[in-house]
């Protein structure tokens, strides 16, 4: 795997190492106890039981896996409050067709539902190192829309 930065919130961080902690500590011990059970029932070429735990073991392995690899790469976003728009940064911008709030995060934080960008979108590569009352012009599929940011919280 490359070494690229993975940045993060401090709350991303906090889901990270949450959902880590579950499959190691609970969910891999309880489908291992399944295959174990399975494997005890006899013939392994006809067990569904085990063909599916082993499956799922191999599943929550490999996430495990990208945790560990991802947690090694975490650069944590810094949430101070600034004058220009950076990683974890909330922006009040204005459009034709009002007003709208973001934030922008890394993306492995990214999601639309929740207002929150990615640092590599299109908008949110335009809005970083910009400063309240300064204009952004960004490429949608519906044509260029033009941002004005109000507010960097």
């Amino acid at each position: 795997m490359d070494t690229k930065k993975i940045y993060l919130t401090r709350e991303g961080l906090g889901e990270l190492k949450k959902e880590y902690e579950e499959l190691t500590k609970t969910k891999r011990p309880e489908v291992l106890s399944r295959v174990s059970a399975a494997r005890n029932m006899g013939d392994l070429s006809e067990n569904a039981e085990y063909t599916v735990a082993r499956e799922e073991l191999s599943f929550i392995d490999g996430r495990i896996d990208e945790l560990e690899e991802l947690l090694k790469q975490v650069v944590l976003i810094n949430n101070n409050h600034s004058s220009t728009v950076k990683l974890g940064s909330t922006v009040r911008v204005n459009t034709d067709s009002g007003q709208e709030a973001f934030t922008v995060v890394g993306e492995w934080e990214a999601d639309p539902k929740e207002r929150k960008i990615s640092h590599e979108s299109p908008l949110g590569k335009a809005l970083l190192g910009k400063k309240v009352g300064e204009k952004v012009e960004v490429e949608a599929p519906a044509g260029k829309i033009v941002y004005t940011i109000e507010a960097i919280n």
